[in-house]
């Protein structure tokens, strides 16, 4: 049995170079509560592309020796002071086997589970047995990868919605696996959920799903396409991936507009009905940019999932997780383009791909 484990680390120099390499630390061993897991799958997500890759200018990439280099622009060196000459473990989230346990944790060894403890991209790790999310019975590593991140995201765009006092949601860049897992949700719950996208494929991509209104940001009708599905559906939450550009803006000037289209009588201070929109995410690199255009009764602000779990409670967090477990294969189920091992991780064609951030194309990457 190996005593080592490879693992992907990520370094921004205090000159500006960030560099990717494999590295081979000394295998973990498991103390009192915690298990060792034989790591099987792990996922490449856009939040783990912020650690691996950094605000790295992709296009400078030269691959030599094992390791990738690129450069970081000037402008956002700054943004990084906090990791400067910092080797640093990637991977939010992964599945794998249990080999073995510590005093208290025995009974998980040989289960697969599911886990978000960080490190990841690596052959073994060691976490606090709590942390653990316990597969179904006959549950593969490869379907269990991805059961944090996206899985608890959408669920946890639900239920912000249930505790904000909204009732229905809009969503952008919805054709990825996130957004078809909301999809499902919203489906199996009975919310209405109106779904942003940006090519016509993927308009016929979520139709088959089951979603009832989806709009394209790329048609030249597409304000008209939001307001009709905000007049219908009553939507004042919308969650945008994209983060960058207009859409944002654009989202809460729909929510306005089709506010006002059943409103009652006239304010000069926009309609009372509060729009919220969330960025979650960072697609779009370019500013934010908000054109004044829905009143004075909205917020704009970011969301991210390890806050939101800290508000709703252990109780609930564990509800949440078992419901991801049952239905992992069906409502929570990720698709992937392309398997790599770790050390296809740093090879340029992949890495040019995967920086894409395309939908419909994640990467899984199987250490073992």
């Amino acid at each position: 049995m190996t005593d080592t484990s490879n693992e992907i680390r990520s370094e921004i120099t205090s000159d500006g170079n960030l560099k990717i390499s494999l590295e081979q630390v000394a295998k973990p061993e498991p103390k009192e509560g915690e298990v060792l897991i034989k790591i099987e799958a792990s996922p490449i997500n856009p939040s783990d592309l912020g650690l691996l890759l950094g605000p790295a200018d992709v296009s400078t990439l030269m691959v030599s020796d094992g390791i990738a280099q690129m450069k970081i622009p000037e402008a956002l060196l700054r943004s990084v002071q906090a990791r400067l000459d910092q080797s640093l473990a990637v991977g939010n989230e992964g599945a794998g086997v249990v080999e073995s346990a510590g005093k208290g944790a025995e009974e998980l060894i040989g289960k697969v589970v599911g886990v978000a403890g960080g490190s990841m991209y690596s052959n073994y790790r060691c976490l606090p047995a709590s942390a653990c999310l316990v597969m179904n019975e006959g549950t593969a590593s490869k379907e269990s990868a991805s059961c944090f991140v996206n899985p608890l995201t959408a669920l946890g765009m639900v239920e912000t919605m249930r505790m904000e006092g909204h009732t229905a949601l809009v969503h952008t860049a919805a054709a990825s696996n996130l957004g078809q897992m909301l999809i499902k949700i919203c489906n199996q719950d009975d919310i209405n959920l109106v779904n942003i996208v940006r090519k016509e494929e993927h308009v016929s991509l979520l139709k088959d799903l089951g979603a009832k209104h989806v709009c394209n940001s790329s048609d030249q009708n597409f304000m008209e396409q939001l307001i009709d599905a905000l007049v219908e559906t009553g939507a004042t939450l919308g969650f945008d991936a994209t983060g960058g550009g207009k859409l944002s803006g654009q989202i809460l000037t729909a929510m306005e507009v089709a506010a006002n289209k059943t409103a009652t009588e006239y304010s000069r201070y926009g309609s009372d009905s509060y729009k919220q929109v969330y960025i979650y995410g960072g697609l779009d690199r370019s500013p934010t940019t908000l054109t004044r255009a829905f009143g004075f009764s909205w917020g704009l602000g970011g969301w991210l999932l390890t806050p939101f779990i800290g508000k709703i409670g252990q109780e609930k967090f564990q509800e949440l997780r078992q419901r991801v477990a049952d239905e992992i294969s069906t409502t929570f189920h990720s698709s992937y383009t392309k398997e790599i091992s770790l050390e296809e991780v740093i090879n340029e064609e992949n890495i040019l791909q995967y920086s894409k951030q395309a939908t419909g194309e994640k990467y899984l990457i199987t250490p073992s």
